[in-house]
């Protein structure tokens, strides 16, 4: 049939299912008066039908003019700065003195027959190619209204018309004029979708040229797009489930909302007001969690992995809002409580002020900021929703004894970083901790038991899934523990996140920017020299830290990486960004970063450079070695600046450089960061976060840049590898585990079971019969162990630790996913933690301290690596858990100062040359002629003299690198080369010395 495949086509299709399927009624186009920018007679039939004695009320009052008068204040109140659309839409507005309701709202709970009535009476209409302004003969393909008020508009594009939503943004951009009464911000439509039949993109404000569209689609293949639609069109789930009646009214009640900031920009205060509509995954996730919330009720988990840059701020507002409210089918509330667990300070004011506009009320939220005292009084009060720190829990019942059997929702945010250990134990013992305490004393009756061991049952239980209470845990980067604790349990039986928005999708989006694109590696090729005359044996491994952290230090290091900083920023960074361009230099301790402040400084001064001034973050005083008695604060360096002050002082144009330790790299948000100089080893999720601090957008801001000195490319990409897609569950940690490391700890014998039994019955003993003697009991119990430990071989020493730290950690992970009812377990945890505080550290020993004995003969830096980390779309990378292994300690050889330097000068390698292969033919010589080596050859098969081979080959590299620094360096970092050239030169080296032999023999 012609015309099928036109834009007409679409739009009746769009039509159709809105007023037969969507719960819509075809608008009149004739009817709407481009004035006031209304359909004024649905305005008038809506008040007149559900508010009868108001509007007879202003009859009385206006006569002829009643419908006129209202429209008029209707119009003020819409127009108006401080109401606007959404809260006139919301919460009415005056006339007279009286409240008129241009809508009404589903109520969060059941409805009675009267609010049932009034909710049902809302007349949502769709208009087609409605002329909206008496200036032009413009109009909008889709104009959807509520009571008469324009709420949204639709531009549709057909691809099969060779137009696609791009032309729609171009059409939204270039014809349609913001000052237009319709599209006024806040004043009219709230927002605004470019559609096709594959894709949509929404925005909130016109802005001519400017205005800035974001993708609404629900993603495709762990990217972007949308999935094949075998009913329909691709997009159709934008009218079929987000504009539908009930869908769009709820979004209209407790979704969009305007989000106001304040900022200091040149001495003034800058409002700046953006209204947010969801994302297509933020309401799909909010309304997947409230959904199955509703149906389980408390005691269970969620995880959201949702990629940074996702908008998990206004998802937890969104989401705390409705579990705050939520009831079940039979009208009986979920939860008593919500807690939002969070380290990030503008969380609380954004939760506030969205949920004050749904609600109008004050006392919903609470931001617990003073102490613990205030958290049990909110806790026990019942205010609907508290935000505070994890910290504050564990002195909760102290303040107030056990709080009232109540079921709470607990929204975590970054959860890998706020649920480990003890505090987030706490947390469900102060939530659960009436019913921990009966199910206990049940079981202590039942079978008998001390007091303390009363106690340890409630330990046990503390740790474990609470009834009471469920979880709703946030991050972009879920740790294997995230997963145990909070997944929910995919096909195969392991744990997967409930809701997933990748790091690809926000990537091919464009919510946030790919960091990786443009990463840049240097490498230090450097020569250190011996500077002392004697030669001292030093402990092979202790001896390379101290090495290690020496030439990083050396003024030389941190200048050349200086001026290498400096003039890329200068030349490259600093015009990036219409010149606001920012960058941060990430060190590797607070030391560094003091003097990677003074070598900025005293460089910029030296070169006259202006334009680029630096701030510099660490916590607490340091002490430069070098300067005896001269102490550094992060205040003193920044002149001044207070360490609240410093985020909104590095956003200003006065500040341009940032230089960290250990600060500002998770959490820390700053769009205009471009660049940042990596000088510190990363890996893991360290360096995800880290890096990620570079990846929000901003007009203007079309790429970024990493300049690192010390991580190879292949390390951050398998950092970034497991967080693009989805992240999945490798190797799963295995109870058996937890009693074979016990087995391993018991056997050395370093503590006594008798010691831990009576550790447990002072630490466990009810707090009404502690006495001030139980603090000298409990050491002890634990002294005796310090002792034997001391006693010990170092490496014996060593590995009892590493035990230890094993059993400790595994033991607090596991005890939250799995129920363990043994208390032996549990008393030998308890009696770990406070062991291991009192194990004496292990120093490096007496060579720590290599400024006098090593200089510094030749440095360079070298451009190794430039371009893109390419990430894997659709490859399964796994992270797995803690497991008992891995235990072990590599042995400290003895070896000559002189060789460990040779060693470290090459372990950076260089190309090639011609020559190599008389190299590689030295060093088979060199084996054949070895007396030991011969010794093997001639007594083994070749596989068991690999074993004594490979041990040997590292010592002739070593001796022969003066020869050949780049393979020696080469051989020494890459395990791929080392492995190769080792079995090639096994091969020749065995077959070698057995032919010598033979030829020896025969003769």
């Amino acid at each position: 049939m012609p015309g099928q495949h036109t834009e007409y086509a679409f739009e009746t299709a769009i039509e159709q299912h809105l007023t037969s399927a969507g719960g819509y009624e075809k608008g009149d186009r004739e009817a709407f008066d481009p004035e006031r920018g209304l359909f004024p007679r649905d305005v008038i039939s809506f008040v007149q039908a559900t508010q009868p004695k108001e509007w007879e009320y202003l009859s009385n009052l206006q006569k002829e003019k009643a419908e006129e008068t209202l429209l008029d204040y209707l119009c003020r109140a819409l127009n108006s700065g401080h109401e606007g659309c959404l809260s006139v839409l919301r919460h009415g507005f005056k006339c007279f003195g009286k409240l008129f309701r241009v809508a009404y709202f589903a109520p969060a709970s059941g409805m009675n027959p009267d609010t049932q009535k009034l909710y049902a009476a809302n007349r949502l209409t769709v208009t087609r190619q409605l002329r909206y302004s008496a200036k032009h003969g413009n109009t909008i393909d889709v104009t959807l209204a509520l009571n008469g008020i324009p709420v949204s508009t639709l531009e549709l594009k057909n691809p099969m018309t060779a137009q696609t939503w791009r032309h729609a943004i171009t059409q939204y951009k270039n014809d349609r004029n913001p000052s237009d009464l319709i599209f006024q911000f806040k004043k009219r439509t709230l927002v605004h979708f470019a559609v096709d039949t594959d894709e949509v993109y929404m925005t909130t404000r016109l802005s001519g040229k400017g205005t800035r569209f974001l993708p609404f689609n629900r993603g495709c293949g762990g990217g972007a797009g949308n999935p094949e639609n075998p009913g329909g069109y691709k997009t159709a789930y934008l009218w079929e489930e987000v504009l539908e009646r009930h869908s769009f009214l709820d979004i209209l009640a407790r979704f969009i909302h305007l989000q106001v900031e304040e900022k200091q920009l040149g001495g003034k205060k800058v409002k700046r007001e953006a209204m947010i509509f969801p994302r297509y995954q933020q309401l799909d996730c909010v309304r997947k969690l409230v959904a199955d919330a509703r149906v389980r009720g408390a005691g269970t988990n969620y995880l959201v992995q949702h990629s940074a840059g996702s908008g998990k701020s206004n998802s937890i507002a969104w989401l705390a809002h409705r579990l705050a409210s939520l009831y079940t089918a039979k009208d009986e509330k979920v939860f008593d409580s919500i807690i939002v667990v969070t380290d990030r300070v503008v969380l609380d004011q954004q939760l506030q002020n969205t949920i004050y506009q749904f609600e109008h009320k004050q006392g919903v939220v609470q931001k617990i900021d003073i102490n613990s005292t205030q958290l049990a009084e909110a806790l026990g009060s019942g205010v609907p929703v508290v935000i505070t720190t994890l910290q504050k829990f564990p002195f909760v019942t102290e303040k107030m004894g056990d709080l009232p059997m109540r079921r709470y929702a607990v929204i975590v945010d970054e959860a890998h970083s706020s649920q480990g250990g003890e505090t987030a134990t706490e947390l469900k013992g102060v939530l659960a901790g009436a019913a921990i305490k009966e199910e206990a004393r049940a079981k202590a009756e039942e079978e008998g038991l001390p007091d303390y061991e009363e106690e340890i049952l409630k330990t046990m239980a503390k740790r474990g899934h609470q009834p009471n209470i469920s979880f709703f845990a946030f991050t972009a980067t879920p740790k294997y523990k995230t997963l145990e604790v909070f997944g929910t349990p995919g096909a195969d039986g392991k744990p997967t996140p409930f809701h997933l928005y990748s790091m690809r999708q926000a990537i091919d989006e464009g919510f946030i920017l790919d960091v990786l694109r443009n990463y840049t590696t240097y490498k230090t090729y450097y020569r250190l020299i011996k500077s002392i005359e004697d030669d001292p044996q030093v402990d092979k491994r202790k001896a390379a830290r101290a090495l290690a952290r020496f030439m990083s230090l050396h003024p030389h290091n941190i200048a050349q990486k200086t001026e290498v900083m400096v003039e890329h920023f200068r030349h490259f960074t600093m015009h990036k960004i219409g010149g606001k361009a920012k960058a941060m230099v990430v060190t590797s301790s607070r030391l560094h970063a003091v003097k990677y402040k003074q070598a900025f400084d005293k460089y910029i001064a030296l070169k006259g450079y202006t334009g680029i001034k630096t701030l510099v973050a660490f916590s607490g005083t340091v002490i430069d070695p070098d300067a005896p008695g001269v102490e550094y604060t992060e205040v003193g360096m920044n002149k001044g600046i207070r360490e609240k002050e410093l985020p909104e002082r590095f956003g200003t144009e006065e500040y341009q450089v940032l230089l960290v330790a250990e600060k500002y790299q998770t959490g820390f948000d700053q769009p205009l960061l471009h660049t940042m100089y990596v000088d510190k080893r990363l890996a893991g999720i360290q360096a995800v976060q880290t890096l990620s601090r570079l990846n929000r957008t901003h007009p203007g801001k079309e790429d970024t840049f990493v300049l690192d000195f010390v991580n190879e490319s292949e390390e951050i990409l398998k950092a970034f590898q497991p967080y693009y897609e989805q992240t999945i569950i490798g190797e799963r940690a295995q109870p058996k585990q937890l009693y074979e490391l016990q087995a391993k700890l018991d056997g050395h014998q370093v503590y006594y079971k008798a010691e831990v039994e009576e550790f447990c019955k002072v630490f466990y003993k009810p707090s009404q019969k502690q006495t001030p003697a139980d603090h000298a009991r409990m050491n002890a119990c634990i002294d005796p162990a310090v002792n034997r430990y001391n006693g010990l071989e170092e490496e014996v020493r060593e590995e009892f630790r590493k035990t230890l730290v094993a059993f400790r950690n595994l033991y607090s992970f596991m005890s939250q996913v799995i129920p363990f009812q043994d208390s032996d377990l549990e008393k030998l945890y308890s009696y770990v933690r406070f062991l291991l505080t009192k194990l004496p550290r292990e120093t490096l020993g007496p060579i720590y301290n290599f400024d006098d004995d090593v200089a510094l003969k030749f440095y360079r830096l070298q451009k190794i690596g430039e371009g893109s980390i390419v990430m894997e779309a659709g490859a399964r990378y796994e992270v797995s858990g803690p497991t008992s292994v891995g235990t072990g300690v590599a042995r400290g050889d003895e070896i000559e100062l002189s060789k460990l330097i040779d060693l470290l000068n090459e372990r950076f390698g260089t190309e090639f040359k011609p020559g190599d292969q008389l190299f590689f033919e030295s060093i088979r010589e060199d084996a054949v002629a070895d007396s030991s080596l011969r010794q093997a050859a001639l007594a083994n098969t070749m596989e068991n003299f690999g074993y004594v081979f490979r041990k040997a080959l590292e010592g002739l590299f070593i001796d022969r690198m003066e020869q050949n620094e780049e393979i020696t360096a080469k051989f020494m970092n890459e395990d791929q080369f080392r492995d190769a050239v080792s079995q090639h030169l096994l091969k020749e080296v065995y077959e070698k010395i057995r032919e010598e032999a033979e030829a020896a023999n025969d003769k």
